[in-house]
């Protein structure tokens, strides 16, 4: 990577941020889901590419939905870094006092907000990514048991990405596995053929 901050739009290569149809799918219902439960202005779900050492914008709903995706910034940075790292959630109600907050990145997306949710997607012993939550009206800042309900939404956002990564995961072997089955079963046709005497 030849940028030391600030976002670097691309394609998410890394093993951790290869996802398909499904785990699409999975993730932009969970950002429109955030989005809607805290009112927020846009929900966003960034995965760790652990060999970049990168968080990567996978989903997005709201403010830069149209160009995010697949952009990516360094995973140590800003507060999504530190969710990352720490594996807690935060709330930031006013990013213009958080010395955390890397306002060069926001501003990169061409969208910089005033307050900001975050938790980790933490599945068993790995955090997976960063769930993040925009501009969430106010009174989702304020209370305890919301960031609860969003570490919460987070975690089983987190279990069920696993599930459908590994199910991507197996379905290839199956569909080789039956495939293989298949092409056994018709050489053990041909020989058969081969075998049974033919009339004279």
């Amino acid at each position: 990577m030849t940028q030391s901050h600030g976002l670097v739009p691309g394609p998410a290569t890394g093993p951790a941020t290869r996802v398909g149809s499904a785990e699409h799918d999975l993730l932009q219902s969970v950002v429109e889901t955030a989005r809607a439960i805290f009112g927020a202005a846009a929900s966003s779900v960034l995965l760790h590419d652990r060999d970049a050492g990168e968080l990567v914008f996978q989903a997005v709903s709201g403010e830069g939905e149209e160009s995010l995706v697949g952009s990516r910034f360094p995973a140590g940075r800003g507060l999504a870094g530190w969710v990352l790292v720490s594996g807690e959630p935060m709330v930031a109600d006013d990013l213009r006092e958080q010395g955390m907050f890397a306002r060069d990145v926001a501003e990169s997306t061409g969208y910089v907000p005033d307050a900001l949710m975050a938790a980790p997607l933490a599945h068993r012993d790995r955090v997976l990514g960063v769930l993040e939550v925009l501009d969430p009206v106010a009174q989702s800042r304020s209370s305890l048991s919301e960031l609860d309900l969003l570490a919460l939404f987070a975690r089983q956002a987190a279990a069920a990405l696993a599930v459908v990564t590994e199910r991507r995961r197996e379905e290839p072997s199956a569909a080789v596995r039956a495939r293989s089955l298949e092409l056994v079963a018709a050489l053990r046709d041909v020989l058969l053929d081969a075998e049974t005497p033919r009339p004279v």
